[in-house]
């Protein structure tokens, strides 16, 4: 005897329903991950650019003592000279987050070494004048021994000392990197 068996496959498949479930859920976890993503993403910015100045002051130092002249740190413009003391940058504001240069004297002018580019997100205040280094020791010379560096523009995710940076220069010019704001003004 033979039987004709028809088998039947079957297909499993997302409901509507459940495919709505999941892109409403995927929203909802995107809602909640993309505040963490940006003030992750500037904590980084900060981080950076902590250690960007912290690396140029350590730059600026050495090259005072290795080569036995006055190495000067200034605030910077788009062509690369030193601004003026309260003179902004090209976003209008007075900080050093218009960038920075290590600078050198030579034939009458000053000579870049090194120069680190601005980053308007991020506050970098200290005092707004020139901080030098001299040999034979590699001394800062200047009105400021402190850069306090943080946000540019404070959320609710990116407040507290969590989200800021200080960094301390010694007399000897040595300097280094503190959590949390340092209270340096403009």
């Amino acid at each position: 005897m033979k039987r004709d068996v028809h088998t039947r496959r079957t297909c499993r498949a997302f409901t509507l329903f459940e495919t709505l479930v999941v892109v409403t859920l995927l929203a909802i976890v995107a809602t909640l991950t993309v505040p963490s993503f940006a003030a992750w993403r500037m904590r980084d910015q900060v981080d950076a650019r902590a250690r960007a100045l912290l690396s140029t002051l350590s730059y600026a130092r050495g090259e005072a003592l290795r080569r036995g002249a006055r190495v000067t740190l200034c605030r910077v413009d788009a062509a690369h000279h030193c601004l003026a003391s309260g003179q902004p940058c090209k976003t209008g504001v007075i900080d050093w987050s218009c960038g920075w240069a290590v600078m050198i004297e030579r034939s009458g002018g000053f000579v870049p070494l090194r120069v680190q580019p601005d980053l308007a997100s991020v506050s970098v205040v200290g005092a707004l004048t020139n901080l030098t280094f001299t040999p034979p020791a590699g001394q800062a010379n200047g009105s400021f021994r402190s850069f306090d560096i943080g946000p540019r523009v404070e959320s609710k995710a990116t407040q507290g000392k969590d989200w800021r940076r200080c960094i301390r220069i010694a007399a000897g010019g040595r300097a280094r990197i503190v959590d949390g704001a340092c209270g340096a003004t403009a």
